[in-house]
């Protein structure tokens, strides 16, 4: 399978929401049509930092996303990317898809001069960790949710 990586547009709701339920379900988060309105509706603002990409097959298929945008880092002065959301559709695994749309992302972040490019995982999803030790390196950070 051939994919090519290019940034969500305006036209792609309906494609775009499919991977969107389908990448909820997997973390086990209901989706509503207020919550995907509103992230669809962050995506397509130029003025809110998140933007998104899209992986299409030969068909014009949908078969993976990408949501990231840009983040201070403080300590060292500079802006880095942060992947919030990689998905594939379960049929494309194992097919690049995942490869293509990180070294997507990492062309982004160099085009707009950001770097480090970073991202977080379930512990539990060994697959998606197998692809991530492969392109990047695993910290000695630990993740805290403080709930307000």
């Amino acid at each position: 399978m051939s994919v090519h990586v290019r940034p969500l547009g305006d036209k792609d709701f309906f494609s775009w929401l499919g991977l969107f339920e389908g990448y909820s379900e997997f973390y086990e988060s209901a989706v509503t049509d207020e919550k995907a309105l509103q992230v669809w509706s962050w995506i397509i603002d130029k003025n809110h930092p998140l933007v998104g990409a899209v992986a299409v097959d030969d068909e014009g298929t949908f078969v993976g996303l990408a949501h990231y945008r840009p983040v201070p880092q403080t300590l060292s002065a500079t802006t880095g990317l942060y992947l919030d959301d990689l998905f594939v559709a379960a049929d494309a695994r194992g097919a690049g898809v995942g490869r293509a749309i990180i070294d997507f992302v990492k062309r982004y972040a160099a085009d707009h001069n950001l770097s480090p490019v970073r991202l977080i995982t379930g512990a539990d999803n060994a697959t998606a960790q197998i692809l991530y030790d492969q392109v990047g390196t695993r910290t000695d950070w630990v993740t805290y949710e403080i709930a307000v």
